[in-house]
């Protein structure tokens, strides 16, 4: 007699049924000390970025230049005006609570309008050098040697006087060249609408009291001497 044995088949799969998730899995843990650095570098990050606006959008009052100034000019309240600038890495500018102490000071460099002054661009030097003195010359229009005379050009005095005559300390070499005296400019002041100066400039001490007499007489043509 034949027995027969049931074979048990697996249930074919159905395509688009669903799969069972795997069990097991395990769950992901939040570590509590990574998230406070997280929290940590967030506030740090965001103290950084104010201080930062803080120090960019902070202004102060510092002094700047009004008006050109030359080489050498003295300088007074009206060539200075006060702004009020962010600090800037590199930069020095002259705070304006120190007026006072940069007035009287003269420029060691021209000075632009609009630029902020700096402690570098001064000096207490004084324009005269060893063994000289300053006198002013008055001078019109039509004697000014140049349409501007800057501080540091180099002048020569000539005195307008008769060729026969004799000036005291005169540099001649013969009695019909008139008398000469090297000058240096100091600073120029106007004067007034009518377009008059006053040639400040550092001679020899030697030729001071025959220039200044000269100056009084207006006997004193000015020419620019040639640049070295």
């Amino acid at each position: 007699m034949t027995t027969k044995t049931a074979v048990k088949t697996s249930k074919p799969l159905t395509v688009g049924e669903p799969v069972a998730a795997p069990r097991g899995v395990r769950e992901r843990r939040v570590r509590l000390g990574q998230l406070g650095l997280a929290v940590l570098l967030v506030a740090v990050g965001g103290l950084a970025a104010a201080a930062a606006l803080a120090a960019v959008s902070t202004t102060h009052a510092y002094l700047a230049v009004a008006r050109p100034v030359a080489v050498g000019t003295a300088l007074t309240a009206a060539d200075l005006v006060t702004v009020e600038v962010t600090t800037a890495p590199g930069l020095a500018p002259i705070p304006a609570s120190e007026v006072s102490t940069v007035v009287g000071k003269r420029a060691a460099v021209a000075l632009v309008a609009g630029s902020l002054l700096t402690r570098a661009a001064l000096t207490d030097t004084p324009m005269t050098g060893p063994g000289q003195v300053q006198v002013g010359i008055g001078l019109k229009p039509s004697q000014l040697p140049a349409p501007r005379l800057q501080p540091g050009d180099r002048l020569i005095l000539v005195a307008t006087a008769s060729p026969t005559a004799t000036v005291p300390g005169a540099q001649t070499t013969t009695a019909a060249e008139p008398a000469r005296y090297d000058a240096t400019v100091v600073s120029t002041t106007a004067l007034g609408a009518d377009g008059n100066i006053v040639v400040h400039v550092a001679v020899a001490t030697r030729d001071a009291p025959t220039v200044a007499s000269l100056a009084a007489q207006g006997r004193i043509a000015v020419i620019l001497a040639p640049a070295n």
